[in-house]
Formats: structure tokens, sequence, C-alpha cells
């Protein structure tokens, strides 16, 4: 199982590129509040990347590249709804693959779907995703891939928090795991833009050990 940063160069530039479009926001003073309840000092949106052009091709163009050398044997790109359908549809596209994506769950009406698209069983996927937190809903719509007789060579994503329950629960769902960002990357590429303080760092490492709690 492997589970692992990309390419650090690659991983400075993509943090300071979703710095400086807005795609990831920092705020220690006032936190923002996640649909889990969570209060946290960040708040990741790479659906924002879609609307810059140059962005948009610069992360297509280095997870492609990162398949074709970590995967060269994949038939398939599968995207995670709802932000990870867009990414990976631009990967297939430059890497001229078969495209599906995975709902969160089944559609309620029609076929009734949990899987769109048109899956081989036996095809050797990879899933690509926009951002990982506790990995949760990465391994759910894997769970389904696999269901759907699918094999997974790996999981892609844009950015990782880097939270150890993450790292924890894939390695245990026995899989790997590549990332072109994350967050220890982020907070020394804020640091260097002056978007934090070196007194924010103390912080910001506190929320990623133990985010349920951080703030209380």
């Amino acid at each position: 199982m492997e589970y692992s940063l990309y390419n650090e160069s690659i991983a400075k530039e993509v943090a300071s590129e979703l710095l400086n479009v807005g795609a990831i926001k920092l705020q220690t003073e006032n936190p923002f509040t996640w649909a889990s309840g969570w209060k946290s000092p960040i708040y990741c949106d790479n659906r924002v990347t879609l609307s810059y052009p140059d962005l948009r091709t610069v992360i297509k163009n280095h997870l492609s590249e990162a398949i074709k050398k970590l995967c060269p044997e994949v038939q398939a790109i599968a995207g995670v709804a709802t932000a990870g359908i867009p990414q990976g549809a631009l990967v297939a596209d430059v890497l001229d693959l078969p495209f599906i994506y995975v709902r969160s769950k089944p559609k309620g009406h029609g076929m009734q779907n949990l899987i769109e698209g048109r899956l081989i069983p036996g095809q050797k996927v990879v899933v690509i995703e926009d951002l990982i937190s506790t990995g949760g809903s990465s391994i759910k719509a894997i769970d389904g891939l696999i269901e759907g007789g699918a094999q997974i060579l790996r999981l892609m994503s844009i950015f990782n928090y880097g939270f150890p329950a993450a790292e924890e629960n894939f390695s245990k769902a026995g899989l790997n795991v590549t990332f072109l960002s994350d967050y220890p990357t982020l907070v020394q590429q804020a640091l260097n833009k002056n978007i934090i303080s070196k007194n924010d760092i103390a912080n910001l490492q506190g929320w990623r050990k133990d985010p349920a709690n951080w703030n209380k």
C-alpha cells in the first residue's frame, strides 16, 4: 500500500495556485464550520479551479502524467461525485480513456445506477477525487466500483488534508493513494505569501492532529 505526495515541486506549485485563485482559504481567527460540525481554519473547494483554464490545464496534466508513470496499465478513469467528476473527465480526455463516475448513492429513479457510464468487469481503474479528508467517501465510492467488477489501481487527488485517520483508513482498505499537494505544503506556501504568520503555525498544526476537538 502506497500513500504519498507525488512530487514536492508540483506540490508547491499546486498549493500556491490554489491559494492564488481562492480555492483554498485559511482563517485562523474566524474558522469555518464544516458539514460535520467541525470547526476548521481551512476551507477547500477545488471546483473553483475549473473556472481558471490555465490552472485547470496544469492540474489535469499533472494528474495525467502521474497516472501514466504510476499506473501505465490503466484502462479507465473514474470520478467520485461530485467534485471528482469534472476533474476525472478532463484526465480521461487527456489519456484518451473511458470515463465513469460513482454517485454517493444509487439514483432514485430509472435504472437506479450507482455507477454511471460503462464499467467492464475486470477493468483496471484509477479513481479521481478533488480532495481527501478522512477518506470515508472515497472508500465508499471505491467499494461500489469493486462491487461493479473494477480492479482499483490507485486513488489520485488534487489535495490531501493529511489527517492521520485518512492514512489509517486507506491502509486498512489496502488502497494505493497519491496526491498532488497536501496540508503541510499549503501551510508553508501560505506563510511564504504572508497569508498567515509564524504565530499561526502551531494552531494550524493542532487542527490537523485533532480536528474534531480543535477550537473547543
